[in-house]
């Protein structure tokens, strides 16, 4: 679990080196925002429509203390007036929800929109993308970055306008009334301004520190649930739980870190404006008593520093949501600017070729793993046809690494590896992908039903398909004894079966596509010999011109391929059927151990 952290800390520490400038996160959003431009709009004017009304009610409470003071206002006055003030707060709270609905629903529009493209671009990334990123890590992306980015698109650009349009028009009103008192209630702006930078500033560090804080949480807690048969086995529960809460606390202390920065934020503001409303009432007072300005004048005046005072607060807040929701776009940015390696060598891909024949064939194939000393494939020619071929050698000789290469997980260089006789360079992968079918050591099953397992690559399949399938697979007997049949649900990562009825299952799934080209990686491993034997047998009778791949180290399932393959640190040191291999010395040393255990 820790090899994976490190790995991530080395990809955060490109990440920061090659940050996404704001026009590049801009161009990220611009097409969103674009598409719902009428909607931000009206949300907008109706934003601004209600901050104006808003400004309008101390203009009324100001006539009323006027005339109050001076004893000339009637009580049908006081009543129209106390009438316009209740018809604007009625205006105001209709409004107030067109915006909120307005505005807020956008920015769950437009996190469902990143989100999407988010789960596209992962599901396009090649081996080499789930090397370097955690399930933790892109967790965390689709998860607490994508809510930050949300945030600061919604309230927070809905507090930054508000606070924009609000001062301005405040101040407005202020200056009508007296330009000498609203400099002198505004002393204290640049303190709130010097403050604000020097704090955004070290926010963003922060919170990135948070976010990869997070990631490593989540993918802890997931490799946890993932393993938790053998954490039970081996009796770690304790230590896991004593990781855990110290991964626990580390993102506290994040969290903490980040919280004093939130902490100074907002207090720094509110006190700047209670120090702008401490002048006010000396200055004035003064004024009043002056008889500079009326006391109504003064009354509204009060009011227009306190709609000042939310904009003066804002800017912490804003700030704060600015850097958090500038963070995580970067982070979204630079898991979108991933690109899968094996896509970057397909240039102009070739229509599928159409014959039959040779499926797969290797000329020079020859690679290596990203910072592996030396190739694990060298040098490697090899054909695979219809029928059966079947790939044996030493553990680490390169047998799954084939295997990858032909699933297309990794990039190869051009000439070296061809499907149907066309370099796999200029093919697309996904055409190449849907002429494969692929069967793991460990194989992949969900937590749905046994008819929804099987039918994974074929959704659109009858039972009868299925149920065919499952017959091919020797599994339909045990699908048989369960109570519910092929509708029993299996269980999170298929608990309720066996090794090896899960890797009939696996096959079931493969043998239902019905694709050109099966590969078994080691796919029977938890079978025993006798079943082995009759699915072999159920394949060869039903598969016709199927190429067919089968990695194994059992002679008895590879007796049956007309070419096997012995690999040794990644080179054919041995090709030819059964027979002519038993003067091979690892082929006959294999024969003769199982033939002495049988």
């Amino acid at each position: 679990m820790t090899g994976p952290s490190r790995n991530m800390s080395t990809g955060r520490q490109s990440g920061r080196d090659s940050e996404a400038t704001l026009t590049d996160l801009r161009r990220l959003l611009s097409p969103i925002f674009t598409s719902y431009w009428s909607r931000l709009t009206v949300g907008f004017l109706a934003l601004i429509t209600v901050d104006f009304l808003q400004l309008i009610i101390p203009r009324f409470v100001k006539t009323g203390v006027d005339g109050l003071t001076a004893l000339s206002v009637t009580s049908s006055q006081l009543l129209v007036l106390s009438s316009m003030i209740m018809l604007v707060a009625c205006t105001v709270a209709v409004l107030r929800f067109f915006w909120r609905y307005l505005i807020i629903g956008f920015s769950r529009i437009l996190e469902k929109k990143l989100r999407d493209r988010l789960f596209d671009h992962i599901l396009r990334m090649d081996q080499h993308f789930f090397e370097r990123w955690t399930i933790g890590d892109l967790m965390a992306h689709a998860g607490n970055d994508l809510a930050t980015v949300q945030m600061a698109c919604g309230m927070g650009l809905v507090a930054a306008v508000d606070a924009v349009v609000m001062s301005a028009a405040a101040l407005g009103f202020m200056l009508a009334i007296s330009v000498k008192l609203t400099l002198i209630a505004l002393l204290p702006m640049p303190m709130l301004i010097v403050c604000t930078r020097i704090l955004s500033g070290r926010l963003h560090q922060r919170f990135n520190a948070v976010q990869e804080q997070f990631s490593l949480l989540t993918e802890f807690a997931r490799t946890t649930l993932v393993s938790i048969r053998l954490i039970k086995a081996y009796t770690l529960e304790g230590f896991q739980e004593t990781r855990f809460q110290s991964l626990g606390e580390a993102y506290i202390r994040s969290n903490l870190r980040v919280a004093v920065i939130q902490g100074l934020l907002f207090p720094i503001a509110t006190l700047v404006g209670n120090i702008g409303m401490l002048l006010l009432l000396y200055y004035g007072g003064m004024f009043v008593i002056e008889g500079a300005i009326t006391i109504g004048s003064f009354v509204a005046f009060v009011s227009y520093l306190y709609m000042l005072i939310w904009p003066m607060m804002a800017i912490g807040w804003v700030a704060n949501l600015t850097q958090r929701g500038i963070t995580s776009l970067r982070r979204i940015h630079r898991l979108l600017g991933e690109s899968p390696a094996v896509s970057k060598t397909i240039i102009r891909p070739l229509p599928l070729p159409q014959t039959i024949g040779t499926t797969y064939s290797c000329r020079g194939l020859t690679f290596t793993y990203t910072h592996a000393e030396r190739p694990a494939l060298c040098d490697l020619s090899m054909e695979i046809g219809p029928g059966i071929t079947g790939l044996t050698g030493r553990t680490g000789s390169g047998k799954s690494t084939l295997c990858k290469l032909l699933l297309r997980m990794y990039p190869v260089e051009d000439g070296m590896l061809f499907f149907r006789g066309v370099d796999v360079n200029r093919l697309s992968q996904a055409d190449i992908r849907r002429c494969i079918a692929y069967v793991s050591q460990e194989p992949v099953v969900f937590a749905a039903t046994i008819a929804a397992n099987i039918a994974f690559g074929k959704p659109e399949a009858t039972m009868a398909e299925i149920e065919k399938a499952a017959g091919i697979a020797a599994i339909d007997a045990d699908i048989q004894g369960f109570t519910d049949g092929y509708e029993t649900v299996i269980g999170e990562r298929g608990v309720k079966l066996s090794g090896g009825q899960r890797q009939r299952l696996a096959l079931a799934r493969a043998l239902l596509c019905n694709r050109p080209l099966l590969i078994i990686d080691d796919g029977l491993s938890a079978i025993d010999v006798e079943t082995e034997q009759q699915i072999l047998e159920n394949i060869l009778n039903s598969m016709g011109e199927t190429s067919i791949l089968i990695v194994s180290h059992r002679v008895n399932l590879l007796r049956h391929a007309g070419q096997i393959l012995i690999l040794d640190d990644g080179k054919v040191v041995g090709q030819g059927c059964h027979q002519e291999l038993l003067t091979h010395p690892f082929y006959s040393s294999m024969v003769a151990k199982q033939s002495s255990h049988a």
